[in-house]
């Protein structure tokens, strides 16, 4: 039953968004990046996203690399109309930050916690190792 009820919330979403854009004047411009971002998504994000699984799959963290990937992913994402704006803003303050270095910054901080994430967890099982075989005996 949700299966048909998200289907139909779909279709319908489908629908307004033809009808937004055959109330457009000129739809052209939207249907080359529409056209692009399908060709954008199939041949270049999904080989990646396949080839990065594949990678992943073979790591002994895989969840804590999943979610630093799909969170990475998202930021990129979220930057990218930024990053890939041409040409300098017409209101110096509507992009006053550097986009670029933050992200970077961000991305390190990301990948810093993952591997937080991974790497202290197997420093104190070693440490409480270690501390139990200098333990005396109880007695």
């Amino acid at each position: 039953m949700t299966r048909w009820v998200l289907g139909g919330l779909g279709v319908c979403l489908v629908g307004v968004g033809a009808w937004h854009l055959a109330a457009q004047p000129d739809p052209y411009d939207a249907l080359v990046w529409l056209a692009g971002a399908v060709v954008l998504h199939d041949a270049v994000l999904a080989p990646l996203v396949l080839a990065a699984g594949l990678l992943v799959a073979a790591v002994p963290a895989r969840p804590v690399v999943r979610g630093t990937l799909i969170v990475c992913g998202a930021l990129v994402l979220v930057t990218l109309p930024l990053l890939l704006r041409p040409g300098a803003p017409p209101n110096p303050s509507a992009l006053p930050l550097p986009y670029a270095r933050n992200l970077l910054v961000v991305l390190a901080l990301v990948t810093a916690a993952a591997v937080a994430l991974v790497v202290l967890p197997q420093l104190w099982r070693r440490a409480r190792r270690a501390r139990s075989r200098q333990a005396p005996p109880r007695g």
